[in-house]
């Protein structure tokens, strides 16, 4: 038969599954994420957290603009560079030498190894180069030499967006793309994506609609709100004028996790500090 190779009983998959453990973040998305053990002294399950998003999970970090996304991106590669497991960071954004000066504050504010992130991070600057941003094959050569060179074990794009901006009707091919070849290479990912100002700013949709968040592994969403009556404010305890930053994991097929919304805050040094359930600050069980 044609395709008997992709024919599979189901025992002969069990020495090709991956193990499930966290790949930490540095942030209390560490917590969010779980596992369930059998405790033999409650004689139940219980959930433990997993610490860190599950290892070789593509997660998709979406939200509207200024809510934090590239902040994360960030924060998460230079605390898995310091302990010296490898990341790439494909930049469309930012040119690479901003990046430089934003990874070396993150590293110094949370008092990492600075040499370790630099000896354990590569950077390919798709945003200098058109054909990396616009030819698959071009970008995943490019990424393929980067893993091989560094060995890396993550990889984070900043952002998938500019993969397929003006052309939106490519997205679900580019992120398929994407996503496979993450999975070929072993790769732990984190895609940012960006929100279409028509977009509800608090669901999984993002530029290129659904697709996005059909193929990834999961979703992370962000999202802000400024307070502009009396009523937030106090709803929220907050000043009208304040932001209320919100995260929140819009499902993950790799492991189970907080379905909760969380508050969080970007700090003045920009760090990502997330401080506990939105129900709480608002006095909700």
């Amino acid at each position: 038969m044609k395709y008997a190779e992709y024919v599979y009983e189901l025992g002969e998959l069990k020495d090709r599954a991956p193990n499930l453990f966290g790949i930490p973040t540095g942030t209390k998305l560490d917590e969010m994420f779980y596992t369930v053990i059998y405790d033999e002294r409650k004689d139940t399950y219980v959930k433990k957290p997993l610490g860190g998003i599950p290892h070789l999970a593509v997660i998709n970090v979406t939200g509207i603009p200024d809510t934090g996304k590239s902040l994360l991106a960030e924060q998460f590669a230079v605390f898995q560079a310091s302990r010296n497991y490898p990341v790439l960071f494909i930049t469309v954004e930012s040119p690479a030498n901003f990046l430089y000066t934003a990874l070396k504050l993150k590293a110094k504010v949370l008092g990492l190894d600075w040499n370790a992130v630099e000896n354990n991070m590569i950077i390919i600057d798709a945003s200098q180069e058109v054909d990396l941003r616009e030819n698959m094959k071009a970008l995943q050569d490019t990424m393929a030499y980067a893993i091989k060179m560094k060995n890396t074990k993550n990889v984070v794009i900043d952002s998938v967006t500019g993969l397929y901006e003006h052309r939106e009707v490519l997205a679900r091919q580019i992120v398929r793309q994407l996503f496979n070849f993450l999975k070929k290479w072993n790769q732990t990912g984190l895609l940012v994506s960006q929100k279409r100002s028509s977009q509800s700013s608090e669901t999984a949709e993002a530029a290129g609609g659904l697709a996005v968040a059909h193929i990834v592994d999961g979703t992370i969403v962000m999202d802000k709100e400024i307070i502009t009556t009396k009523w937030a404010a106090s709803l929220y305890g907050r000043k009208i004028g304040e932001i209320i930053r919100t995260i929140r994991i819009d499902g993950c097929r790799m492991a189970p996790h907080e379905s909760e919304t969380y508050v969080f805050e970007i700090t003045d040094t920009g760090l990502i500090d997330i401080k506990g359930p939105l129900s709480k600050i608002t006095g909700g069980d």
